[in-house]
């Protein structure tokens, strides 16, 4: 969360909800009713910013039916076997969220994330994974295998994976498929790094042939209003640093500004984006100078010696994405020392731009004590934000002008419409 900086200086979320993820919702709650196991991928780099609250309510309702009936319905596609919910072992009903790209992250956070994860949500199964990791992809395959075993009732076991754009659904699933389908396997699902490129569910891919495991790939489905104010801003930025948005929405000077305050606060007195220019360089407060001095280091000049600043830009935001935000977030041997040989004051820590503290000497180590105390400042992290969450929700802030009017017309016509059945009830019965 921002504390320093004006939020004026970050520029209104966009919407970017097009008429595929609009779909996708809809269809969602049929979908799940056929699903056993839903595989809910989030983006290592911001776990709680890349959650999709509009999909949780979808979500609780089938583990809530799924606890309680025993029905059949029909399997995911026409030439399916009957669902595992007609299995004399009752429906199987399963939730992994899937931390993608754990390669981004530091892992002195990984551990201590997990455990808040399960204090808080002890419902859900985390599992983190890098598509660059044959170990992780191994690690998943087994637990889906798992599922599937202690579950013998059931013929097949279908698998619904979800998550918001770009956080490497199908690239994924390439990878379960090649590491549970034996020999050579093409790859089946089409990948790209711009957000968007999935529009509709896709045709069932076999991640495993003994027991028989499916599954479907999905659309990214972004939130349909980011919400107004600070946090509404600061969310979008947030995901379009990570490409989980089109970046065409955005000025990508207006991102450079943003990391570079992020940064700031994280090392204000040896910031990770120094290493990128000559030593003995400072900190930048100003994104338009900081831009001209990167370009000048990574000699991108246009004609006549003019500083090619946007071109600077992109590569600085790509920089991050690719291991700035390692950097950043690594631990340091000994607290950064200020000019005058004292400690930094108010030295902040981070793991991704979701979770960031205030640390001491105390934390200055990273033994089984310094893990306790890293889990400790995520669970107040993971707090503050389901707290953000419920008060926007209370307040109205995540819901759009245009979703207000919407919603302010269906309850007029739904008023009228009572009073219209009302008036009909009395002529009836006089």
């Amino acid at each position: 969360m921002m504390s320093a900086m004006s939020f004026s200086a970050l520029p209104s979320a966009p919407s970017w909800f097009p008429g595929h993820m609009n779909r996708f919702t809809k269809q969602l709650p049929a979908l799940l009713s056929r699903t056993d196991v839903v595989l809910e991928l989030r983006d290592s780099r911001l776990p709680l910013t890349s959650i999709n609250n509009n999909l949780e309510g979808a979500i609780n309702k089938w583990r809530a039916e799924r606890g309680h009936h025993f029905t059949h319905v029909t399997p995911l596609s026409p030439t399916a076997s009957r669902n595992t919910s007609l299995g004399y072992g009752g429906p199987i009903c399963e939730r992994i969220v899937v931390l993608n790209k754990r390669d981004f992250v530091p892992e002195w956070g990984v551990e201590p994330f997990r455990r808040a994860m399960k204090a808080k949500f002890p419902d859900q199964t985390v599992h983190f994974a890098s598509c660059n990791k044959p170990r992780d992809i191994r690690s998943l395959s087994e637990m889906l295998v798992n599922i599937a075993k202690r579950n013998p009732h059931a013929t097949e076991m279908n698998v619904l994976v979800i998550g918001m754009p770009n956080v490497g659904k199908s690239t994924l699933l390439n990878s379960l498929r090649n590491m549970g389908i034996p020999g050579r396997t093409p790859k089946a699902l089409q990948t790209s790094a711009q957000p968007g490129h999935t529009r509709a569910i896709s045709t069932r891919l076999k991640l495993s042939e003994d027991p028989l495991v499916y599954s479907y790939d999905s659309p990214g489905v972004m939130l349909p209003f980011l919400g107004k104010g600070d946090r509404g801003a600061e969310r979008g930025v947030k995901l379009a640093l990570i490409a989980g948005i089109k970046e065409s929405l955005y000025d990508i000077e207006a991102l450079v500004a943003y990391l570079l305050y992020r940064l700031n606060v994280l090392n204000p007195i040896s910031p990770a984006y120094l290493t990128l220019l000559p030593p003995g360089s400072r900190p930048f407060t100003d994104a338009e100078y900081f831009l001209e001095q990167l370009a000048i280091r990574l000699n991108m000049l246009l004609r006549g010696g003019e500083k090619d600043t946007v071109r600077a830009a992109k590569w600085f935001v790509e920089w991050w994405r690719n291991e700035g935000g390692l950097v950043s977030a690594s631990v340091p041997e000994n607290l950064p020392m200020g000019p005058d040989g004292t400690h930094a004051p108010l030295l902040r820590r981070g793991w991704g731009f979701d979770f960031e503290w205030t640390v001491d000497a105390s934390m200055n180590s990273t033994g089984g004590g310094f893990e306790s105390i890293v889990q400790m400042k995520m669970e107040e992290c993971i707090d503050e934000s389901i707290r953000a969450a419920s008060e926007d929700e209370r307040s109205g802030v995540g819901i759009s002008t245009t979703q207000e009017r919407k919603r302010s017309w269906q309850e007029k016509q739904s008023m009228r419409a009572a009073k219209s059945k009302a008036k009909f009830a009395a002529r009836k019965a006089a």
